[in-house]
């Protein structure tokens, strides 16, 4: 892979970052102790990071600007790549509780910026005591994936997925034929693609205004000023007890856990002695625009769903039912309709129009929705990295402007994982949230026993 064009969703996602608002995703994996008879250190750990992390070729582009279309960008190949300015190692304090410190951290570190000169990622080893468990934080910019890319992109260190010898890559297609202006039929063909384009832009962006709040404030305990700080709370569900519920009540097990969520919230905001509002917060679920089995490609293949979290409803199984009901009809309308559909309306924008309009529109996101609620696919085997098996994996979203929280589930080894991303400032309590939402699937369980 020499060059490649960045999609214009990934140009926005490039360009929505500000250095308080960074737009990398992350994942924080626990991995268990090292067998004595490995032979692994800490410094070995470090290098076998290392050498998967450079195999992975996506992992040695970084972004440059081209001359055409203008305002554009794409994916280069970085000529002085070194994986060490990527892969770090933190020695934490070998406390009793390195889960604790490990996350503590990893919520500082998801601060700072990615160093955009570069190939936009970092590894962090996060070791304790020596011989001891570790954790692993990886950041990669939304620009270079998706959840199902980043998925992609980060398994590749697993013993199960690595390749030593690289991953194989899609060789560049061949030049544009730019010849197209001298034939009339290829000419009005391509005016006609950029009529319906227009079209499609046009009714996304209906859309997305119809579905607009223009009270911006949105939910006060969501929507405080930044303060660029970020904190990082985890939770652990049981999946038996999220498909128990499922079976009982009925729905998917997305809408059991969109509802967890906001029993969690409504849990929260109750202790913080919030006044619960009539309806919302509004919660963005983002949803894959990729058809099944199909590869993950490269770019961002995204939309979303736009729904009222019913924190308001006192009743668990009727906050169910309510997110049930707001999810199906999402699902009747399209990735199309609604806010959620501003990923679509990016798909159709000039490179120019993200260069100069990210600001506006990453300003714009509380007019939008209040809380980000969206789950990362993982494979469904067992990993390991270095012969020590996965324990926990904790996916992380970015914060767009205004935002405070944002919620991110994945499903490992029987557990749901649930990370919570909150402005440090704002929310600086983000782990009874996060006790909240334990507390909520508890009380769902029993109900449906």
């Amino acid at each position: 892979m020499t060059s490649e064009r960045l999609a214009p969703l990934d140009l926005a996602f490039w360009h929505l970052e500000s250095a308080g608002h960074p737009m990398h995703l992350g994942a924080l994996a626990f991995f268990s102790a090292p067998d004595e008879d490995s032979g692994l250190d800490d410094d070995g750990i470090l290098d076998l990071l290392a050498t998967r992390a450079a195999a992975i070729r996506r992992l040695r582009m970084r972004v440059r600007d081209v001359l055409l279309p203008v305002g554009g960008a794409a994916w280069a190949a970085d000529k002085d790549f070194d994986v060490r300015r990527h892969v770090r190692r933190l020695r934490l304090g070998g406390g009793p509780d390195f889960a604790a410190e490990a996350t503590a951290i990893a919520g500082e570190l998801m601060e700072r910026p990615l160093e955009r000169g570069l190939p936009p990622w970092e590894m962090y080893l996060l070791t304790g005591s020596p011989g001891g468990s570790f954790a692993v934080l990886v950041k990669l910019h939304h620009a270079l994936a998706d959840g199902m890319r980043a998925v992609a992109i980060g398994a590749g260190i697993f013993d199960e997925i690595a390749d030593p010898r690289g991953v194989r890559t899609r060789r560049a297609g061949p030049a544009p034929d730019r010849a197209w202006f001298a034939d009339p039929a290829r000419l009005l063909g391509f005016a006609r693609d950029r009529i319906d384009d227009l079209g499609r832009a046009v009714g996304v962006g209906a859309s997305v205004v119809r579905a607009s709040r223009f009270d911006p404030r949105g939910l006060p305990s969501l929507s405080a000023g930044s303060s660029g700080t970020r904190r990082l709370a985890t939770a652990v569900l049981d999946l038996e007890e999220v498909q128990l519920v499922r079976k009982a009540v009925g729905g998917t097990s997305n809408d059991v856990l969109i509802a967890i969520v906001a029993g969690g919230l409504r849990r929260w905001l109750t202790e913080r002695g919030d006044e619960l509002p009539p309806s919302g917060p509004r919660a963005l679920v983002p949803v894959s625009r990729r058809r099944p089995g199909s590869p993950p490609g490269s770019g961002n293949k995204l939309s979303a769903y736009l729904l009222e979290l019913p924190v308001a409803e006192a009743d668990p199984r009727a906050r169910l039912e309510a997110v049930r009901v707001a999810m199906n009809r999402n699902k009747a309308a399209g990735p199309m309709k609604g806010a959620g559909a501003l990923a679509v309306l990016a798909d159709q924008l000039h490179p120019l129009a993200h260069r100069f309009g990210a600001p506006l529109a990453g300003g714009a996101a509380r007019m939008l929705f209040d809380v980000l609620v969206t789950s990362v696919p993982l494979p469904r085997s067992a990993l390991s990295f270095g012969g020590c098996p996965l324990r926990e994996i904790y996916p992380m979203a970015p914060l767009a402007r205004g935002q405070s929280l944002a919620v991110a589930l994945t499903t490992y080894g029987g557990q749901v994982h649930v990370g919570l991303v909150a402005d440090g400032l704002a929310v600086p309590d983000v782990g009874r949230l996060a006790w909240g939402v334990g507390e909520e699937l508890s009380q769902l369980t029993g109900l449906a026993r």
